[in-house]
């Protein structure tokens, strides 16, 4: 976590909650339900990868009833990094002052949402965290929170992070914080995604903040956590543990 010492941060501005989807019909409906009801001048944008089961049909009629409801529409399945990526640029043409990640399955509760955001008055970047006090996961199998758990530590030793949800995804960035991070050229997706963008912010400086969350493992659908998500992510933190080693020894060298 990042001193902000005495610095003074702007007005949030408008907020925009982006919500990637890949078949999540069942999902959808309750999600935006409850994002509205706890933020109302929230907007949300549901992005959606063509999934097959008729996600991206359920949130064009959500839209169409609510005004505060977007559906960016992409092609096809390209992983969670993509379509956050997407959504951040829609965000950002669209002029809103705050862009938040959520996910879809109700695991990340939108009646948390109001702390971060009032969190984010005082900070770059609020991150919603299982593992700091008061911090908690309710009914995830045991495997899944050792692999959260551990790779939050293997990150954070390897990459010296004092950040101790490196891996959640419950979200709320400042536009300007997000512009700052050089998205043109983050290549993560899945699961390391957010160990790329977390390191991003705490190496450019910005005042990062953990708000503490209750995680809420999915009761509808299917995780979409794989074998190949997990292998990514391990190569790409330790390739950039070793990198960021690297280039501090050179450095004392040189000096």
């Amino acid at each position: 976590m990042n001193d902000g010492g005495q610095r003074q941060f702007g007005p949030l501005g408008r907020v925009l909650v982006i919500i990637p989807t890949y078949n999540e019909a069942e999902n959808v409906k309750l999600i935006t339900a409850r994002v509205r009801a706890a933020v109302p001048d929230a907007d949300i944008l549901v992005a959606d990868d063509n999934s097959p089961d008729g996600t991206g049909k359920v949130a064009d009629e959500l839209a169409a009833a609510d005004s505060h409801v977007h559906v960016l529409h992409r092609k096809g399945k390209e992983g969670l990094g993509a379509a956050y990526l997407a959504g951040f640029h829609w965000g950002t043409e669209h002029g809103y002052g705050v862009l938040v990640e959520m996910d879809a399955d109700g695991s990340h509760q939108p009646e948390e949402l109001p702390r971060l955001l009032t969190a984010l008055k005082g900070a770059d970047l609020v991150l919603g965290s299982r593992w700091v006090p008061g911090g908690r996961v309710v009914n995830w199998p045991r495997h899944r929170e050792m692999i959260s758990r551990g790779g939050s530590l293997y990150s954070r030793m390897l990459l010296g992070l004092s950040v101790r949800d490196v891996t959640g995804g419950y979200r709320a960035f400042r536009t300007p914080t997000l512009e700052g991070l050089g998205l043109g050229e983050v290549a993560s997706q899945g699961y390391c995604f957010q160990v790329d963008l977390a390191r991003r912010a705490v190496e450019a400086g910005y005042h990062v903040v953990e708000v503490p969350i209750t995680f809420m493992e999915r009761e509808i659908g299917d995780s979409k956590m794989s074998r190949d998500i997990l292998v990514e992510a391990l190569w790409r933190v330790t390739g950039w543990g070793i990198t960021g080693r690297a280039n501090k020894v050179l450095g004392r060298r040189n000096a």
